[in-house]
């Protein structure tokens, strides 16, 4: 399949070519120059591009190069897509982009991640939310560095338009650029023109959603523009009554002596009659988010353009839906915490009450038992149970299912143009995250365990740049600076592990690079370009995890004497990125290009250490890729095809290895013991521990991750395709393969999975929209259908049975747009054919916990939206 992509690629490359030299008419916009005001200040071409006009397929500016480009003469693979043309393929938010972008995969992050955005690109990314990893995707927002993977989950609201640039871009966009990066860029407020709008959502769930801005000219200079939205609506997944659903089900035995939720074994109106009864006690995967934004431009002169903006984001959603997918009952049942926990419950004579299949339910995929409660009362002392020993701080909490957070940031850039072909930028951003969010990991109405984190951050950002232009060359040069807070509680109760554990991690990174990048155009038609940065990054990590040590006999809450992990280290790296490339424009409608570029992802730490010499950096993520890549517009600016073929040499790629190492006391020296340390056979660089020979001198054994460098190579193809073959008419589509190899994937054995986790390898979408002018209702009509394809997922190095397979979503929407009342009314539906998947599985039982839990994805849904243009 692979070879029959890249014959199609080169055919598509090679009419490229052909019909570009027969036709030199039409040809795509220059790049603005930095005439009078800045290059900054160049607007990006909106709808017009999606609909299609007698002009042919319209351009989009970008700024993918730090300066303002034509699309189709920047020479990097980028996807480029309007707030308007997404919400016209019914996506809404980031994690929606990567329906649309080729070999892309983004997702909300599962609920033990809390809100966030799992972000990969090319087969390379980050899943974990957690501050001791770095995310390997970079978000920009109007140039404003976004660092982290939580609150990355952003509602595109009254952006202009969203670049996604696909590959390393560690010149330009520096840290953790190693995939790829986001850049989010917003509509500046017009000077020109005064107007507003509004538009309400109604739809599936009890959907609410309402949207309003305003754009007021307060002179000939400065201008304000304001916009704010509001979402609600009820989650698809729900929750059970357990006792309810088992005497609906006509087993209520099965629910041995546990309650109804409301604590009592009477059921009480909510539960008058149970066989009759919904049992729904709440709803997971529901909306509640508001949020508001604004920006101020102030042009004092003709060379000087400021902007500021500010936005808060406040979401209370619930947390995502889960349920459990399936159950180990004997691992359950050989967990003499899990065992004796659940038979607390058990009826003298009646069945074992016992954590098995009963609380998987089958014939319903959007419900689950979960509660997010310990329905054990504190100071409940269990036999054979080491976790409910009694002590009056264990048991009975209880958490809200919901993963609220507030998002807030402020922003200035400043673009002074020194004379007509050279800009100075200035930009500089504040920025505070918070979150709390509990995860309910076993999913049953029982305690096995729960944990509640809380996540905030701060952080300063700036950015000194000069750009210009001059004929045969242009460049970009810079200076960039990042400080920031980040600090993670977390509270885990997990009988099933037999503690209560807390931890307090508290990370300062702080990071300053300087770059540089020239373009020059030796020979018409051909330009060369070389750029490099080099970095400087700090991340100190004060880190404690320390147990509960209470009992039945404690008054105060106490921490154990063993066990707890307490540590402060200094990360750090210095390293530098560069990039080479060279691109020829062949004829006014064709670009070739090719590049090499490397990219980098900062250095982690072991957050799992068991003793001192544990607690250690190990070294961040380094890849160096190859891209060969064509874009050009056909017949007449009709057909326009954009395409690359890559290859990315993953230089550097750590990953985590189970084994053992000899325990040592306080002063560095082992522990005497019954064991040897030997080379691991399967895994170089580990050790693992193995009974010492007889006669030998033996010594303890502790358990240890090691972090080896495990290098890996990526291949793919992808491609891009608009197609207004005549005028009101679009359809357009790209398509996407990634090939990930590396050697611990292949030694794997034959019946386990060969691919890394949580990417597919085959992305693409479809879509067709046509708009139909109706003169009798004094405006126009337009249908669209979209088709998106992700290809299979594996989530399980060995469990082949929980592989997510490729699926299908199609959407469809219907607007009618009155050209002279400026209103429009458009009615959608996601997911038309109600293809059920999940958005990701989480696989517990490769953590040695009983239960394969999922998240499942909303089933369809229909929407009404009225808009109001003033």
């Amino acid at each position: 399949m692979f070879r029959k992509l890249m014959v199609v690629s080169v055919s598509m490359a090679s009419l490229a070519v052909a019909q570009s030299a027969a036709a030199q008419s039409g040809a795509a916009p220059e790049a603005p120059q930095n005439h009078k005001r800045p290059a900054a200040n160049a607007q990006v071409a909106t709808a017009d591009a999606e609909i299609g006009s007698s002009g042919g397929i319209a351009d989009i500016i970008v700024t993918a190069t730090r300066q303002a480009t034509a699309l189709q003469r920047t020479p990097i693979a980028v996807t480029a897509v309007t707030t308007g043309q997404l919400e016209a393929r019914g996506l809404t938010n980031s994690a929606d982009l990567g329906a649309v972008v080729p070999n892309a995969a983004f997702r909300r992050t599962g609920g033990v991640y809390g809100p966030g955005l799992s972000a990969f690109i090319r087969g390379i990314g980050q899943y974990d939310t957690g501050f001791a990893s770095e995310p390997g995707v970079a978000f920009y927002i109007d140039d404003v560095y976004y660092p982290l993977v939580y609150g990355s989950l952003l509602d595109l609201l009254d952006l202009d338009h969203v670049e996604v640039l696909r590959g390393p871009q560690g010149t330009l966009f520096g840290r953790n650029a190693l995939a790829g990066a986001i850049n989010i860029v917003s509509r500046k407020p017009s000077l020109t023109d005064a107007s507003s709008y509004a538009e309400v959502t109604v739809g599936s769930y009890n959907r609410r959603d309402f949207r309003a801005g305003f754009n007021m000219p307060l002179s000939d200079m400065v201008a304000i523009a304001v916009s704010g939205l509001s979402q609600k609506r009820r989650g698809y997944e729900k929750q059970l009554d357990f006792r309810c659903q088992m005497i609906k089900n006509g087993t209520p035995e099965l629910a041995g002596s546990f309650p109804f939720s409301n604590g009592l074994l009477v059921p009480d109106t909510q539960f008058s009659n149970p066989a009759n009864s919904s049992c729904v006690i709440g709803h997971l995967g529901g909306q509640d988010v508001r949020a508001v934004r604004g920006q101020a431009l102030w042009e004092p002169a003709s060379n000087l353009q400021i902007t500021l903006t500010g936005d808060y984001t406040k979401d209370e959603s619930d947390q995502a839906a889960d349920r459990i997918l399936t159950i180990d009952a004997a691992r359950a049942a050989n967990n003499a915490n899990a065992r004796t926990l659940f038979d607390h419950y058990t009826v003298p004579g009646g069945p074992t009450f016992a954590y098995d299949s009963r609380f998987v339910i089958p014939n319903d995929r959007y419900a689950t038992y979960a509660t997010y409660t310990d329905p054990i009362a504190s100071g409940t002392a269990i036999p054979g149970n080491s976790f409910y020993n009694g002590s009056p701080f264990r048991g009975g909490q209880s958490y809200a299912a919901k993963s609220p957070f507030s998002n807030w940031g402020i922003s200035g850039k400043a673009v002074y143009g020194i004379d007509d072909d050279i800009d100075l930028t200035l930009v500089g951003g504040y920025r505070e995250f918070k979150a709390v969010y509990p995860y309910d990991v076993d999913g049953t109405p029982l305690g096995l365990e729960n944990d509640a984190s809380a996540a905030s951050t701060s952080s300063y950002t700036g950015e000194l740049r000069i750009s210009g232009k001059k004929g045969w060359i242009d460049w970009v040069t810079g200076l960039f600076y990042y400080r920031g807070t980040e600090r993670l509680e977390v509270a885990v109760s997990t009988p099933w592990g037999g503690v209560q554990l807390f931890q307090h991690n508290r990370f300062k990174p702080e990071s300053k690079a300087a770059y540089a990048n020239v373009t020059v155009r030796p020979l018409s038609g051909l330009s060369l370009t070389a750029g490099a940065r080099y970095s400087d990054d700090r991340k100190p990590v004060s880190f404690m995890a320390v147990l509960d040590g209470t009992n039945s006999n404690s008054t105060s809450l106490t921490i154990a004497s063993a066990g707890n992990t307490i540590f402060d280290l200094g990360i750090g790296d210095k390293h530098a990125d560069w990039k080479l490339g060279a691109n020829y424009q062949i004829t006014d409608h064709t670009l070739v290009y090719a590049s090499a570029s490397t990219g980098s992802r900062l250095p982690g730490f072991n957050t799992r250490p068991l003793q001192a010499n544990q607690a250690v950096q190990y070294p961040g993520d380094k890849t160096q890729a190859y891209e060969l890549g064509i874009k050009t517009d056909l017949f007449d600016r009709r057909l326009r095809f954009n395409g690359a073929f890559f290859y990315t040499d993953y230089k550097q790629r750590t990953i985590s290895i189970n084994g053992q190492e000899y325990q040592l006391d306080a002063n560095g020296n082992r522990i005497p013991g019954g064991f040897v340390v030997v080379d691991s056979p399967s895994a170089p660089g580990v050790t693992v521990c193995q009974s010492a020979p007889s006669g030998t001198q033996g010594y303890a054994c502790v358990g240890r991750t090691f972090f080896v460098n495990a290098p890996g190579k990526v291949k793919g193809v992808e491609g891009e395709i608009e197609f207004n073959p005549i005028d009101e008419l679009m359809i357009n589509g790209s398509f996407g393969y990634s090939k990930f190899t590396a050697p611990d994937l292949e030694a794997r054995p034959a019946n386990a999975n060969h691919r890394l986790n949580n990417i597919p390898e085959w992305t693409a979408n479809a879509g067709i929209q046509y708009k139909i002018s109706v003169p009798g209702l004094q405006g126009d009509i337009t249908p669209r259908l979209d088709w998106f394809y992700q290809g299979s997922i594996v989530y399980s190095p060995t469990l082949t049975a929980y592989n997510q397979p490729g699926y299908s979503l199609f959407n469809g929407r219907i607007t009618y747009t009155n050209d002279e009342h400026q209103f429009n009314v458009a009615i959608g539906v996601t997911n038309i054919f109600n293809k059920f998947y999940y958005r990701n599985f989480f696989i517990y039982q490769d953590l040695g916990y009983p239960s394969i839990n999922g998240q499942p994805a909303p089933p369809r849904e229909w929407l009404l939206t009225i808009g109001k243009k003033f």
